[in-house]
């Protein structure tokens, strides 16, 4: 009888401690269970986001171009000769019809005298023609020659005086007085030139447009210039011509520049940038932070928020806005979620959980 107690009693104690450990059993599936759920949230990144829509922007473009004068002038006698005087150097300024070079005048001495010589048979020979004292043919030659003579004489005081043809500065000087000129090119455009001139008051800008530009771009149009020596000082400009063909080469047309300068502060070969404004448009505008760079390029991208999921999407830049910037892909479109924050650690397919603006 006391056997079976005791009996009973360890059976009793076997099924207790069985009993404990299926329950601690459950209880440390159930603890991992929840630890498992707790690492799977943290694989899910907190972002905010908001949505793309279009804003219209003034559309502009930009292009590099060196100033040129507005008009430059080489002077030259019309015939080699000998430079009697020079009455200008490099840097003065100069107003039209204003002397600068004096070439020698034998020449026009000589012909001087013979149209004076002439011009006395001349008016003999056409009083005796009035009362028919001559013959028609005899009057004719000696009116040839005294027409001829006079315009010998015009031509060479036109050309052994030579003036300023517009006000302007003197930018090149390439004799001494006395010195011959032959009538060869020594100048860098590879014309011939006694001194030269150019005008400064205003210059001009040509520049090179991509050929799509060209429906838009028209005589008159404002144009901004900058320099990069003046910081923050702008200049203003009209577009004076357009070419009328397109290079089928580069795909682009030139259009030249004329640029007010009454302070003097331009001069020819400077580098500029020319900008102007072409119309508005709708863009896609987003904060410059939403942008990131692909290191190792200049790829810029964004991500997307889809459903959850991060999506990467290569875009180009446009204009930029303070701390805005215009993005373009034609894989974008107005409703898209942007995601604005949390997406520096993010990569393609990652789970996300959005939190909109």
């Amino acid at each position: 009888m006391k056997r079976n107690l005791i009996f009973s009693a360890v059976l009793i104690l076997i099924i207790c401690a069985c009993s404990t450990n299926k329950s601690g059993s459950v209880n440390g599936n159930s603890t991992t269970s929840d630890s498992a759920g707790v690492a799977a949230s943290k694989n899910v990144e907190r972002v905010k986001t908001m949505e793309l829509t279009r804003q219209k922007i003034s559309r502009s473009i930009e292009y590099i171009s060196n100033l040129v004068p507005f008009e430059e002038n080489h002077l030259v006698s019309a015939s080699p000769g000998r430079i009697e005087k020079i009455f200008v150097e490099i840097g003065d300024h100069v107003r039209k019809g204003d002397i600068l070079v004096q070439m020698d005048r034998t020449q026009l001495h000589q012909a001087e005298i013979q149209l004076k010589n002439i011009e006395t048979d001349y008016a003999r020979l056409d009083t005796l023609n009035k009362v028919g004292g001559i013959s028609k043919q005899q009057y004719d030659q000696v009116k040839a020659q005294y027409d001829i003579a006079k315009s010998s004489v015009g031509f060479l005081q036109e050309n052994t005086v030579l003036k300023a043809p517009f006000d302007g500065v003197i930018s090149g000087r390439y004799f001494e007085d006395g010195e011959f000129f032959s009538g060869a090119p020594n100048t860098s455009t590879g014309k011939a030139a006694i001194v030269s001139i150019v005008q400064i008051d205003f210059l001009k800008a040509e520049v090179n447009i991509t050929e799509k530009y060209y429906p838009l771009i028209h005589q008159g149009m404002e144009a901004v210039i900058t320099c990069d020596i003046f910081p923050g000082k702008t200049f203003q400009g009209k577009v004076q011509r357009v070419s009328p063909t397109i290079d089928p080469s580069t795909r682009s047309f030139t259009v030249e520049i004329k640029i007010s300068n009454q302070e003097g502060m331009l001069r020819p070969g400077m580098f500029s940038r020319v900008s102007m404004d072409i119309g508005e448009e709708m863009a896609l505008v987003v904060p410059s932070v939403a942008v990131l760079k692909l290191t190792g390029s200049n790829e810029r991208y964004i991500f997307l928020e889809e459903k959850g999921i991060a999506r990467f999407v290569s875009v180009q830049l446009g204009k930029r806005f303070d701390d805005k910037i215009e993005i373009i892909s034609d894989k974008l479109k107005e409703g898209d979620r942007l995601i604005v924050a949390g997406q520096g650690k993010l990569v393609d397919g990652d789970k996300v959980l959005a939190v909109n603006y």
